[in-house]
C-alpha cells in the first residue's frame, strides 16, 4: 500500500509541482490575490508590501547560506569524510541504506536542525555511492524527513522560553512568564510523538523504495571521489605562502574560537542559536582542513550549494511582507487566516485549530521566527479567552510550522543544493511522510488536550 501511495504521489508531484524557484513565485501570486480579496487591499498596496518585505530576510539568508556552505566544509573535511564513509559501508541493501540515513539524520537534527539538514544530505550522498541500487532521491528525502524532529530546537520554543518582557510584547500582552522548554518541547506528549516518529520513519521510508526498474541511483560523475591532499611541501614557498599554509594559524584561530564558545555557553549561559552554530562550524572547519588556504579552497568548492537560497529567500521575504502587511483597518492576511481558525475553536479543540492554522500559514511564511511574529499576537489572546494552556498553544504552533515543511521546499533547499537535485525529485516521498506524521501529531495534541489538561 505504501509503495502504491508513494508511486501515485511521486507521479503527481513530477507532473504538477514546478521548480522550487517558480513555486515561490506561484505562492507570491496566490498571496497577492488573497490579500486583495480577503483584506480588501489594492493591487498597488500589495505590491508595496511585497517590495517592502523583499529584502527583510537578508540576514537570515546569509545565516542559511553559511549553514550550507560551512556544513559542507566540515562534512567534506578529510577526517569527517572518513567517518561518514565508514558509516556508509554498513548497509548492504537499498532498504538498509534508507534506514541508516534516516536514523543518523534524525540524531543529527535533534542535536541541531541546521547541522542535521547538511549532515543528512552528505551521508545520503555517501551511502548512495556505496549502495549502488539505492534510490538517491529517496535517500535525500529520507534524510530531510527527519526535519520533523527539529521541534526540540525550534526557534518558537526558544522564543517562548526566553526574555519575559519580549514574550509579553510578542503575545499581545498575554503571556507574563516564560514557558520553559520542559513544558513545551520536552512535554511527555511531545516526546512521545518525537519518539514514535524517530522509530517509525526509517521503516516507513524504507517501504517507499521503488522497484529496481524505477530506481534512480546516484550518478557517480556528479560527485567524483575526493582524494586526501598530499603532504604539503613548503620548500621554496615565500613568507606569504608559508603564512597561508600555516597549521599554527589554523590552530590559534580555533583556540580563540573555543575560548569564546566556552564564554558563550558556560559564563554567559546563552543557548544555541544559528549564529553560534555557524561560528562553531567555522572554527571546526578551519581546524579540520589544517591551514587557512585549504579552508578557503573547501569553501570555494561548497559555496555553489547555497545558490538556491540566494535567489529564493527574497521572494519568501516578499510573501511574508504581503502576509503581514496591514490594510486600512490594521488587519493582515495572516491575522485573518489565524482568526478564522480560532473562531470555530473551543478550549479542547483550540490546539488542533492552532496546529492547522500554523500549518497553512507556514506554506507562505516558512520561517519559525517569522511565523511566531505573525501568529503569536493572535493565538495567545485567543488561548487566554478560551482557557487553553499556553504551553500546548506554543507546541501546536511549532508542530504546524514544522509539519508542512514536508511539502514546502523552503527548508529542503540546503539538502537539494548539496545533492544536486530538484524539489520534484523528493516531494513525492515527502507527501507520504506528511500523512504519517500528521496522524502522530494530531494524536499527541488530542492526548495532551483530553488527558494531560
Amino acid at each position: 500500500m505504501i509503495k502504491g501511495l508513494t508511486r501515485g504521489c511521486t507521479k503527481l508531484v513530477q507532473k504538477f509541482l514546478p521548480d522550487a524557484f517558480l513555486f515561490s513565485i506561484l505562492l507570491s501570486a496566490i498571496v497577492f490575490i488573497l490579500g486583495i480579496v480577503v483584506t480588501g487591499q489594492t493591487p498597488l498596496g500589495m505590491i508595496i508590501h511585497w517590495g517592502n518585505g523583499f529584502w527583510n530576510l537578508l540576514a537570515f539568508s546569509m545565516q542559511m547560506v553559511l549553514v550550507v556552505v560551512l556544513g559542507g566544509v566540515v562534512a567534506n573535511a578529510p577526517v569527517v569524510l572518513r567517518l561518514i564513509k565508514r558509516l556508509a559501508k554498513i548497509p548492504k541493501t537499498p532498504a538498509q541504506a534508507v534506514i541508516l540515513v534516516t536514523f543518523a539524520s534524525g540524531i543529527a537534527v535533534m542535536i541541531q536542525w541546521g547541522f542535521g539538514l547538511v549532515f543528512a544530505a552528505v551521508i545520503a550522498r555517501e551511502v548512495a555511492k556505496e549502495v549502488k541500487k539505492a534510490d538517491f532521491p529517496l535517500l535525500i528525502a529520507a534524510g530531510y524527513s527527519t526535519f520533523m524532529l527539529s521541534v526540540l530546537t525550534s526557534s518558537m520554543v526558544m522564543k517562548a522560553a526566553s526574555n519575559p518582557e519580549e514574550l509579553l510584547m510578542q503575545t499581545g500582552n498575554v503571556v507574563t512568564e516564560v514557558l520553559p522548554i520542559a513544558t513545551t518541547a520536552y512535554h511527555p506528549c511531545t516526546l512521545m510523538a518525537l519518539g514514535l516518529m524517530f522509530v517509525t520513519l526509517p521503516f516507513i521510508n524504507a517501504r517507499m523504495h521503488p522497484s529496481e526498474a524505477e530506481t534512480r541511483p546516484l550518478d557517480p560523475a556528479l560527485f567524483p571521489e575526493q582524494t586526501e591532499p598530499a603532504a604539503l611541501d613548503k620548500t621554496g614557498m615565500s613568507p606569504a605562502q608559508r603564512f597561508e599554509n600555516s597549521r599554527l594559524v589554523a590552530i590559534l584561530t580555533f583556540v580563540c574560537g573555543v575560548v569564546y564558545i566556552f564564554w558563550y555557553f558556560v559564563i554567559a549561559k546563552k543557548s544555541m542559536a544559528i549564529d553560534m552554530m555557524n561560528f562553531m562550524l567555522f572554527m571546526v572547519g578551519i581546524l579540520l582542513h589544517g591551514t587557512p588556504m585549504a579552508f578557503i579552497k573547501a569553501v570555494g568548492n561548497s559555496i555553489k550549494s547555497g545558490s538556491g537560497i540566494l535567489i529564493q529567500f527574497p521572494f519568501y521575504a516578499g510573501i511574508m511582507g504581503m502576509m503581514t502587511g496591514l490594510n486600512a483597518n490594521g488587519v493582515s492576511l495572516a491575522a485573518v487566516i489565524s482568526q478564522g481558525f480560532v473562531s470555530i475553536a473551543n478550549t479542547k479543540t483550540m490546539p488542533i485549530f492552532t496546529f492547522l492554522s500554523a500549518a497553512l500559514v507556514n506554506m507562505f511564511v516558512p520561517s519559525a521566527g517569522g511565523q511566531w511574529a505573525v501568529q503569536a499576537p493572535v493565538m495567545f489572546p485567543a488561548a487566554k479567552a478560551l482557557g487553553t494552556d499556553y504551553a500546548i498553544t506554543t507546541i501546536a504552533m511549532t508542530w504546524g510550522d514544522t509539519w508542512t515543511n514536508m511539502i514546502q521546499p523552503f527548508w529542503a533547499l540546503p539538502a537539494l543544493g548539496i545533492a544536486g537535485l530538484g524539489v520534484r525529485d523528493i516531494m513525492g516521498y515527502c507527501v507520504v511522510v506528511l500523512i504519517w506524521t500528521g496522524i502522530i501529531i494530531l494524536a499527541s495534541l488530542l492526548l495532551w488536550s483530553y488527558v494531560f489538561l
